[in-house]
């Protein structure tokens, strides 16, 4: 026991995390990916259909980081085409800046002139947020729980979850929003004082995952608001939500 602790040290390094903002995540961990320039067609083909949730488009090539699952598959099978660094920081404000295309090594970034001005002044200092699962699998709602652990501590930048909607800032959503928690979320969502924000966590809540196009989805309630952050990943790192947040209502646009 005393031996996998120390492995686990060895790896990770200590564990609390003195500033989130330059901390890095070490391998194993899968970040941005980056794709080769001048793959054959057949290998570009190979890739579009090795993918479950059809993440790998063509001209160009690229990689949905919206609905990509991080499993790494593309990468092991062709190691010359793709490669996934362990940049964390994948946060945006824009979903086309999801869509990593080939050649680009560049980092995912928040456009600062699409966040609104009420954001950063009201919530520079203190963010209170409402998670709802609508209809996630715990993995997004165990790593969102983490960020408010003595390692990650993002209450230490004013930002909390909180049990009630009519006590929150915003709405943090998991899950793909099955047709059971369509109108739970539309009704969470209405009881949160303006100004308020939106925030999609993970590919499921991004683009519905590998449940896009499933009969028992209802996603319609997206189309009814503004998305505020995109935070990709399946499920996301802690360090990946606390950087987007903060890029979000921390900006000085």
């Amino acid at each position: 026991m005393i031996i996998e602790e120390i492995n686990i040290l060895r790896q990770h390094g200590w564990q609390y995390i003195p500033d989130p903002q330059k901390a890095e995540v070490p391998a194993p961990f899968r970040g941005r990916p980056e794709i080769q320039v001048g793959m054959s067609l057949d290998t570009q083909n190979a890739l579009v259909d090795l993918c479950p949730v059809e993440a790998i488009g063509m001209n160009p090539l690229s990689i949905d980081l919206g609905k990509c699952y991080f499993c790494g598959e593309c990468a092991m099978a062709y190691p010359q085409a793709i490669r996934f660094t362990n940049d964390h920081r994948l946060a945006s404000n824009v979903r086309q800046r999801l869509i990593v295309a080939e050649g680009d090594t560049r980092g995912i970034e928040l456009d600062p002139d699409k966040i609104r001005k009420e954001i950063t002044a009201m919530f520079g200092r203190s963010l209170k947020l409402r998670q709802i699962s609508a209809a996630g699998e715990n993995s997004h709602e165990a790593e969102l729980n983490a960020c408010g652990n003595v390692n990650f501590d993002m209450g230490r930048y004013g930002i909390e979850f909180v049990a009630s909607p009519r006590h929150a800032d915003g709405i943090v959503i998991t899950g793909p929003i099955s047709q059971n928690m369509a109108e739970a979320t539309e009704i969470c969502y209405e009881a949160v004082p303006d100004p308020k924000i939106v925030v999609l966590v993970g590919s499921d809540a991004i683009s519905g995952g590998i449940f896009a196009g499933s009969g028992a989805l209802n996603r319609s309630f997206l189309n009814k608001v503004s998305i505020d952050l995109y935070v990709p990943g399946n499920p996301p790192h802690p360090l990946t939500f606390i950087n987007g947040i903060l890029a979000l209502s921390r900006s000085r646009s």
